[in-house]
């Protein structure tokens, strides 16, 4: 069974959380769909082309059908042409959207949860916040735990706090409302406090 690392208010481990028993049975087939859709939506949808009917000019026949020995031409803006049109270049008008069923998604979220306890990267702590809002405050946090990267989750995040760790690139704060299954694989640890763990357990 995986655990949880439970720190207490020096950031030292106190004990272990087991994580429920049912999260070791989700397939993890559950999260790499949930990550596809979430990138998938982050994509910017911003590659076009035009095809010949958009591109400006083209409207006159180049030169005559017949007789002068060379190949046909009915618009200088085919995409042969230099100029001309893209014939199956891509469209902004995409729909990148994927579905993610509601269960799915908290199956997604729980083995994702799983996967960081089973690295020994999941840590809880009493509180989480940095009263100073002093970025070096928040450093020495993540320096005292030896980490390369980390997801904060508070449960309720204030501007303090927010305003200590928003200058590290390698931590991300979030609340308790914010917090997903992408954000949780993507980093290589996450520190989450004592209340909004337990909210997140519940369901």
């Amino acid at each position: 069974m995986s655990k949880a690392i439970v720190l207490n208010d020096k950031f030292e481990k106190a004990s272990e959380s087991a994580l429920p028993a049912e999260f070791d049975k989700i397939n993890p087939h559950n999260l790499y769909l949930y990550v596809k859709s979430y990138m998938a939506a982050l994509r910017a949808n911003t590659a076009h082309t035009k095809n010949r009917s958009e591109v400006s000019g083209g409207g006159k026949k180049p030169w005559r059908q017949k007789g002068r020995g060379g190949a046909r031409a009915g618009s200088t803006r085919t995409n042969v042409w230099v100029g001309g049109g893209v014939a199956f270049g891509p469209k902004n008008n995409r729909n990148y959207f994927q579905k993610v069923n509601k269960k799915q998604k908290r199956l997604a979220f729980e083995c994702a949860l799983m996967d960081k306890a089973k690295a020994n990267a999941l840590f809880i702590v009493p509180s989480l916040s940095v009263e100073s809002g002093k970025t070096k405050d928040a450093n020495a946090i993540i320096k005292k735990l030896a980490l390369k990267d980390a997801l904060i989750v508070k449960d309720l995040l204030d501007e303090k706090t927010l305003l200590a760790f928003r200058n590290l690139a390698h931590c991300y704060v979030v609340d308790i409302s914010e917090v997903n299954a992408y954000l949780i694989s993507v980093f290589n640890a996450v520190i989450i406090e004592k209340s909004a763990y337990e909210s997140i357990i519940k369901g």
